[in-house]
């Protein structure tokens, strides 16, 4: 999968994609991800202007974005607005995306992006929920890792996928570790039991169902 990510601050992504399983997946060549700066795309490097019929801050505006995604825009393209106007993510979603060859990410900044762009590009608007950030950034490296570790050859482990939290639409069951005493807080007994049937079936137990509210 190639992934693109348009940004008025590429610097963010610099760390994040340089550690951990990202950086192992992009050195092996099963995702490619590139930061792309919108300012390159304006002539005089400004990318935001006062919004039409007033208000506070800026926008984004639609025709330096406009640019940047037609100069890799593919027929493969999928174009990804991060928005609080957008769908909210979950696991649904992120399975959808990572059966994509090629998503667009456009990380909103100021007031947000002029509407155009989702219009010309019918691009897919996602929140990650009903709070605010400073801009699509952090929404952005959420969703790709969330995406990523879906794609075939990007866990180690391709087992660990099956029991993780939110694949069948429940709460993976708790985890632990050694010491099986600390502090008087005691490791249940069954997990040191042996009995793999016992212990399937107090995990089973203990995974919890998640709650999708609708709002009407």
């Amino acid at each position: 999968m190639k992934i693109d990510i348009l940004t008025i601050f590429p610097e963010y992504f610099e760390s994040p994609l340089k550690c951990s399983l990202l950086k192992k997946a992009i050195d092996r060549k099963i995702i490619e991800i590139n930061t792309i700066n919108i300012r390159d795309f304006s002539p005089d490097g400004r990318v935001d202007d006062k919004p039409f019929g007033g208000g506070a801050g800026m926008v984004l505006k639609v025709e330096p974005i406009y640019k940047a995604i037609k100069s890799i825009e593919t027929p493969h393209s999928q174009v990804i607005v991060l928005s609080p106007r957008g769908e909210k993510f979950n696991s649904k979603i992120a399975r959808e995306l990572s059966e994509a060859k090629h998503l667009i990410f456009v990380c909103g900044r100021y007031e947000g992006i002029d509407q155009r762009v989702c219009d010309i590009f019918s691009a897919r608007e996602i929140s990650l929920g009903e709070f605010v950030l400073s801009g699509g950034e952090a929404a952005a490296l959420a969703i790709i890792e969330a995406v990523a570790r879906l794609i075939p050859g990007f866990m180690g482990n391709p087992e660990s996928l099956k029991e993780e939290s939110f694949m069948n639409g429940e709460v993976e069951y708790p985890q632990y570790t050694r010491p099986g005493n600390f502090m008087g807080y005691k490791v249940p007994e069954v997990l040191l039991s042996g009995n793999h049937k016992k212990i399937k079936q107090y995990r089973q137990m203990q995974k919890r169902k998640v709650c999708h509210e609708e709002k009407v």
